[in-house]
C-alpha cells in the first residue's frame, strides 16, 4: 500500500512582500475608470428658483411682507437682471453706472484682502501664543472680551475721526470685523491639540519653540480655517459700511449712491455681486488650503 504524503509549500515572507509590491506597481499602471458627474448640485436649484418665483408675483400683485415689506416698490427680477447685465457690459441701459461692475468689485476686492490678510498675520500668530502661554492669554483675554463685542458700525465714526476718509479706514474696518474669529477659534484649536502630541515630538528631539509651527498649529488648522472662513464672510459684510462715506469707488459706494438716487434695481445688483463675491471667496479659500493641505482631514 502506498501512501501518498502531500506536502504544502509555504511562500516565503520576502516572495509575498514581493508580489504584493507588483500588484501595487500594476493597480497604479492601470487606467482609472472615468469619474462620473455629479448631480448633487442640483439639490440647491429649487430654492433660488421658489425665491425668484415668489419675487415676480409679489412684485406683480402688489404683496406686503411681514415687517410692512411692499413689494411694489421692487423691481422685477428680469429688470435686475437687465440692470445687472448693463452693470457688467455696458451698451443696454447706457448711463453712469454701465460697465462699471469689475472697477468697483476691483477696488473692494483689493480693500477686503488687505484687511483680511493683515487680520491673518495678526491673529494667527498671537492665538498660537495665547493657546500654548497661560500667562499670555490671561493677560489679554480680559482686553480681547472687552473690545471684541463692540461693532464695527460703533467704530466707523471714530475711524473717519482718527484716521480720515479713504481706503485706509475701510482696510482698518475690515481688520477689526476680522481679527476676531481668527484669534479665537485659533486659541480654541490650540487648547485642543493633545498633549501626547508634543511629549512624542520632544521625545524625537524637535526643540520647544519649533513645536510652535511643526506640531501646535498643524494640528489646531481645522479651528484656524473655519476662523478664517467666517472672517472672510463678515469682511464683505463690514466692506459696505466702509465704502459708505468718503469713497467713490466699490461695491459699498456703488450702494450708497444708488441708495442716494433711489435706484433699487441697483441696490440689488450690488447686493446680489456682494454676496456671489463673498460666495466665491469662501470657495476658493477652501481650494487654497485643500491644495496645500492635500487629502488631510483639515476641513469638511
Amino acid at each position: 500500500m502506498t501512501t501518498t504524503i502531500a506536502t504544502t509549500r509555504e511562500t516565503p515572507p520576502h516572495d509575498v512582500a514581493a508580489e504584493s509590491a507588483q500588484e501595487a506597481i500594476a493597480a497604479s499602471r492601470r487606467p482609472r475608470a472615468p469619474r462620473r458627474f455629479s448631480w448633487g448640485w442640483a439639490i440647491a436649484l429649487p430654492v433660488p428658483i421658489l425665491i425668484l418665483i415668489g419675487w415676480h408675483l409679489g412684485v406683480q400683485y402688489g404683496w406686503t411682507l411681514p415687517f410692512d415689506i411692499k413689494m411694489a416698490f421692487l423691481p422685477t427680477p428680469a429688470e435686475v437682471a437687465v440692470r445687472g447685465a448693463d452693470f457688467a457690459v455696458g451698451g443696454i441701459l447706457d448711463d453712469s453706472f454701465s460697465g462699471t461692475l469689475w472697477t468697483h468689485l476691483g477696488a473692494s476686492t483689493v480693500r477686503v484682502l488687505q484687511g483680511f490678510g493683515l487680520a491673518v498675520l495678526v491673529a494667527v500668530p498671537l492665538g498660537v501664543l495665547m493657546g500654548r502661554s497661560r500667562l499670555l492669554f490671561r493677560l489679554l483675554e480680559p482686553t480681547v472680551n472687552l473690545i471684541r463685542p463692540i461693532p464695527v458700525t460703533a467704530w466707523a465714526p471714530l475711524t473717519l475721526l482718527i484716521i480720515g476718509f479713504g481706503d485706509r479706514s475701510t482696510v482698518f474696518l475690515v481688520f477689526i470685523a476680522a481679527v476676531f474669529p481668527i484669534l479665537l477659534n485659533t486659541i480654541s484649536g490650540v487648547h485642543q491639540v493633545p498633549g501626547r502630541l508634543l511629549e512624542a515630538a520632544a521625545m524625537l528631539g524637535t526643540p520647544r519653540y519649533q513645536s510652535l509651527y511643526k506640531v501646535v498649529l498643524p494640528a489646531a488648522a481645522p479651528q484656524i480655517i473655519s476662523g478664517m472662513r467666517i472672517a472672510m464672510g463678515l469682511s464683505w459684510v463690514i466692506l459696505v459700511v466702509g465704502e459708505t462715506v468718503g469713497i467713490s469707488t466699490g461695491l459699498g459706494a456703488l450702494i450708497t449712491q444708488a441708495r442716494e438716487q433711489s435706484r433699487t434695481d441697483l441696490i440689488i445688483v450690488g447686493m446680489i455681486v456682494i454676496g456671489l463675491a463673498g460666495f466665491i471667496a469662501d470657495r476658493l479659500l477652501s481650494l487654497v488650503f485643500t491644495i496645500a493641505f492635500g487629502r488631510r482631514p483639515i476641513q469638511k
